[in-house]
């Protein structure tokens, strides 16, 4: 695929990140590159509406551009649907902007940038699902980076210079929930240890009575308020948890803005290979993961990788795709591997 020149000065810029909320906030250090490069320039992003509070009040944005996935998705049953769409393209077009860089690097993220009509689409070479064929700025990627190596990888040779800036940032009104949220239930000026036991896929959940011993010892050891994350579809698979400890943990439902919120001012996040470790790092806060089948070196804590705790030996040859149910690589981490790394955070977190 031929490479064209990109043009000098970009006004009008999207970038495509629709999924997932992990895969979102990893991306911001892309958001943060080109706003320095281009000051005056509209950044926009396109984003499933779904998620659009993780990146809605960052400074360096200047518009989201909500993407309907769940409700296109119905167009085949919903002919009214398939009129939407047409008219949700339309709009996207008329916004006439002349340069698209997908982040995404799949086919609907590629077919997205391509339907803009922008003049300069750039994207990875080496795209999967032939996405690449979308793009007339292509280049190749090391796929052996961190997932955000690669993305700012992308921009430096689309002649960007990277700038590594991970923040997040929060609406008022979420603040003004976790206030009161804090209120009710923490009390103001205490400390809370987020739990976030849940994950996409099965095989990247640490069993969940491991996660209850955890808690118990937090409980009885720091005398630790506890707040465990979890979406509505998962209080079945947590419920060992919050069953046993009904009346000493915490298990509200929330928003994504709102869970951004909590994670903000926590005293400790303990997860998985799931969003809220990413949301952690993008605030600063001490955290404790857990790594089973996927490799930490690719899609870990961005420079945090000393509060990750995984089996040895397993780097990423796992084909976990394939057995998504299958937890026998992550239950091979203890208890006392992962109490050993939150005591140490813990520990850490007080000196600071």
């Amino acid at each position: 695929m031929a490479t064209t020149k990109l043009g000098d000065s970009p006004q009008r810029v999207l970038l495509v990140r629709p999924t997932s909320l992990g895969d979102v906030v990893r991306t911001v250090p892309a958001l943060m590159t080109l706003r320095a490069a281009l000051p005056d320039a509209q950044i926009d992003w396109l984003i499933n509406e779904e998620l659009v509070d993780a990146i809605r009040h960052h400074p360096a944005l200047s518009n989201v551009v909500p993407f309907p996935r769940r409700r296109f998705a119905l167009w085949w049953r919903q002919p009214r649907v398939a009129a939407e769409i047409l008219q949700w393209v339309q709009d996207l077009r008329r916004r006439q902007y002349d340069t698209v860089i997908d982040l995404q690097g799949l086919m609907r993220s590629a077919m997205i940038s391509r339907l803009t009509g922008a003049p300069h689409r750039v994207g990875m070479a080496n795209a999967r699902e032939f996405g690449y064929l979308a793009y007339n700025h292509g280049f190749p990627i090391d796929r052996s980076l961190h997932a955000v190596d690669q993305v700012q990888a992308l921009l430096q040779a689309a002649g960007y210079t990277p700038k590594c800036d991970m923040r997040l940032y929060l609406g008022r009104d979420d603040q003004q929930w976790l206030d009161k949220f804090l209120a009710e239930h923490i009390g103001l000026g205490n400390s809370y240890v987020i739990i976030a036991p849940t994950a996409r896929w099965r095989c990247k959940c640490w069993l969940i009575g491991r996660y209850l011993h955890v808690a118990r010892r937090l409980i009885d050891q720091y005398e630790a308020k506890i707040v465990v994350l979890a979406s509505a579809a998962e209080q079945r698979y947590i419920s060992p948890l919050t069953k046993e400890l009904v009346h000493q943990v915490i298990c509200p439902q929330t928003t994504v803005g709102q869970m951004m919120a909590l994670i903000s001012r926590s005293r400790l996040v303990v997860c998985n290979d799931s969003a809220p470790l990413h949301v952690a790092v993008g605030f600063d806060r001490p955290i404790v993961t857990i790594f089973g089948p996927t490799n930490p070196q690719l899609v870990g804590p961005y420079r945090r990788f000393d509060s990750v705790v995984c089996p040895a030996g397993v780097g990423g040859s796992v084909r976990y795709r394939r057995h998504r149910n299958d937890q026998s690589v992550i239950c091979q981490v203890s208890v006392a591997m992962v109490w050993e790394k939150i005591e140490n955070e813990l520990q850490m977190s007080c000196a600071r």
